[in-house]
């Protein structure tokens, strides 16, 4: 009984992180429409990991701080810290040019990315390398259905596209480096310690944006930031990394196939974003890849091909 309803509580808190990422996709949407993107990035992870290292330093709501020693000192500055300032600078970029539902759905192909990234596309049994090149097929023809349209025409779009692209590759690279330093580090301090870093590293170019244009400061805006701060950042992360260590990574991260959904929900809600005729396609296809990578069709049709490693 009490199994069962822990069970439903994590599948409960993940719904409630999707549905908090997509609203903060839409807003930091709004926000680089206003403000320049390495602002709305540097505040709003110096902001957030500020927050979660002070939860970290005195309360037990994000388990217990560990000492980070300086060899693990610099990698969290070259590695994870400067890993997520590049993906999180280019993820603003890319709102900025195309729709916020376009740029999660490059996102949601990460994992793909991943398992290439570690297997190779010849190592493993005939299987496992079989199983990487369906998932690698499906992914990389729902990639194609998004961005060719704009590239073919030409359109500023494709632009925002490519940068979406670059988005996943870079996302994937982060999650390298939190792999690694999650053999000495927590999920949350992870996500706090490379979330200030990645802030630290744009106030220089954030300092510079902000002396040669003066910005909007408007309360909704502000609003948007605190909700990006406190909801995407702080509380997503949270609930995120609370599933990751009760459940198999790859449990998890199929709902992360959520987020291109909800985004694009918010976005027609509160934006009023148009739904492209390729993104339905995309989205099946993309997701399509993303659930054979898992291993997740084993348990629908029965074929035993390795879980991802």
């Amino acid at each position: 009984m009490f199994a069962a309803t822990s069970q439903r509580a994590i599948i409960a808190s993940l719904l409630l992180t999707v549905f908090i990422w997509g609203a903060n996709n839409t807003g930091v949407k709004v926000l680089v429409t206003a403000w320049p993107p390495g602002w709305v990035a540097a505040t709003r992870f110096v902001c957030a990991g500020l927050i979660m290292l002070g939860m970290l330093r005195f309360t037990r709501w994000l388990g217990q701080a560990s000492p980070v020693p300086p060899v693990l000192r610099r990698r969290l500055w070259f590695g994870g810290g400067l890993s997520l300032a590049a993906y999180i600078l280019v993820f603003n970029l890319a709102l900025r040019y195309t729709s916020a539902s376009h740029v999660t759905l490059y996102l949601a192909a990460s994992p793909v990315w991943a398992l290439l990234w570690e297997r190779g596309a010849t190592q493993g049994s005939f299987n496992g390398r079989l199983q990487g090149w369906v998932a690698t097929a499906f992914t990389v023809a729902g990639v194609g259905v998004l961005l060719w349209p704009a590239i073919e025409s030409a359109h500023s779009g494709a632009v925002g596209e490519l940068l979406g692209f670059a988005c996943s590759i870079l996302w994937t690279q982060y999650g390298r480096q939190c792999k690694a330093l999650g053999a000495q580090l927590s999920g949350p301090e992870i996500a706090a310690h490379t979330m200030l870093r990645a802030g630290l590293w744009l106030v220089p170019l954030a300092a510079l944006e902000a002396a040669s244009k003066p910005l909007a400061w408007r309360l909704d805006l502000v609003l948007v930031q605190a909700y990006c701060i406190l909801g995407g950042s702080v509380i997503g992360f949270t609930l995120w990394n609370n599933a990751l260590r009760r459940w198999h990574t790859s449990q998890v991260y199929l709902f992360a196939n959520l987020v291109p959904i909800t985004t694009m929900l918010w976005g027609r809600l509160l934006l009023g974003e148009p739904v492209t005729p390729t993104f339905w396609l995309a989205l099946v296809l993309v997701l399509t890849g993303v659930s054979i990578s898992q291993g997740a069709w084993t348990k629908l049709f029965g074929i035993r091909w390795p879980a991802p490693e």
